[in-house]
């Protein structure tokens, strides 16, 4: 399948679930019918060439993976009688199309997605299989999970959404509101499992970060005027424009060491101007405060003009908007590089003593790992060596591993 055919089918993905949806009232079987339509189009468009409306020619297809699905289920029949659904619904082409052609369905089922009922795993799953396109193989390799394993995760977040009677309706402003931070998160999380994958011989999942990237651009083509959400895609890009710098061959390179000349300037300039056009409003949010970070690593032309200070400024204004364990273990780096290592670990041990970062499950490998870089910078190379093997044997990705015991190594 050519690139353009892949994108087009996620593309389109949302908008033909929402149309089955809207028409059948079934998210689980219509997600299913969904799933269906792209594998024959994935199929046949490459060689037989993408249709002249190609969202028609999936809601057709998924029109009738739907029908053969509720005709298997007596209850179900009767809501498809019930709702007026017929033959008359696939032969009609502009019926079949007007729902698709004349609604962007993307944030609704988004929403619907990243419903509260779902915990944060179910609704990733949810959101790159509905959303997103990707197979239950896909989802299951870039999670180290076995097939059978997120397929039933997938099956039981469906069951879960009907339990809890989400409805495919537009969503008003306070449901917006108290549902906006969970899409976000849940994009965010895709990214950063992409970005430094949990498990693995790969630093980072390529197509997880570009999917999430994808997504978050639909979100803000929905929502504009939404400042955090152009901050998080801001923060995405410039992350992202690291990417080919981070490894050589089959190492990790820090950031520190990175050769800035492979940085991707286009990413850069374009996650610079996102995050410059929403700064202005002074409604600042915790993305927007991770992409300021980001680029002020951007800005500079080499580790040693790095204006360290300003980033711990945006790390301590970052923790009382978010004060998590991940973002406080950052502001220890951050002041350890503008003010010293003996005053970054002093930090790490007050926010060890009243956060216990060492035992959080999302910061007890960094935290050894950041404590290690400490004291080497102390010359303290013995405490180093120790705290780098325990950071190593806290990890599951193999080239962080790697890393971390050649550093280990290194100081005996």
């Amino acid at each position: 399948m050519t690139p353009d055919v892949e994108h087009l089918l996620r593309t389109e993905a949302p908008q033909v679930l929402g149309a089955l949806v809207r028409r059948f009232g079934h998210f689980d079987a219509a997600e299913d019918a969904v799933q269906e339509a792209l594998l024959v189009a994935s199929r046949a468009w490459p060689t037989d060439g993408v249709p002249e409306n190609p969202r028609s020619w999936l809601i057709r297809i998924g029109y009738r993976r739907m029908v053969d699905l509720l005709r298997t289920d007596q209850a179900r029949r009767r809501r498809e009688r019930h709702a007026g659904i017929s033959e008359l619904a696939m032969q009609d082409p502009a019926r079949r199309a007007r729902p698709a052609l004349e609604t962007d369905d993307s944030l609704t089922i988004l929403l619907l997605c990243c419903h509260p009922a779902l915990s944060p795993t179910s609704q990733v799953a949810l959101t790159l299989r509905a959303v997103g396109g990707l197979t239950t193989t896909e989802i299951a390799h870039a999670y180290g999970t076995a097939e059978n394993t997120m397929g039933a995760r997938i099956s039981r977040a469906k069951q879960q959404l009907a339990r809890a009677g989400a409805r495919f309706t537009p969503p008003t402003d306070a449901d917006r509101d108290s549902r906006m931070n969970a899409v976000m998160q849940v994009l965010y999380l895709i990214f950063n499992e992409g970005y430094t994958a949990s498990t693995g011989d790969e630093l980072a999942r390529v197509d997880l970060t570009r999917e999430a990237i994808r997504l978050t651009r639909m979100l803000r083509d929905c929502l504009p005027d939404d400042a955090e959400v152009t901050g998080l895609l801001a923060l995405m890009l410039l992350t992202e424009s690291r990417r080919a710098a981070r490894t050589d061959g089959d190492e990790l390179v820090p950031l520190e060491e990175q050769d800035r000349t492979r940085w991707d300037p286009e990413l850069i300039r374009e996650g610079t101007e996102l995050i410059d056009s929403v700064w202005r409003r002074r409604e600042v949010g915790p993305y927007q405060l991770q992409a300021a970070i980001a680029a002020v690593h951007a800005a500079a032309a080499s580790p040693d003009r790095t204006d360290w200070p300003q980033i711990a400024a945006l790390y301590l204004g970052l923790e009382r908007l978010s004060p998590t364990a991940p973002v406080r273990l950052s502001r220890v780096v951050a002041v350890a590089h503008a003010y010293g290592p003996a005053r970054g670990l002093a930090l790490l041990d007050d926010l060890n003593r009243g956060y216990h970062l060492d035992e959080e499950p999302l910061t007890r490998q960094r935290e050894r790992a950041v404590r290690a870089h400490l004291l080497e910078m102390t010359g303290d190379t013995a405490g180093a060596a120790a705290r780098y093997r325990e950071a190593s044997a806290l990890t599951q990705n193999q080239v962080e591993q790697r890393y971390l015991q050649r550093r280990a190594r290194r100081l005996g």
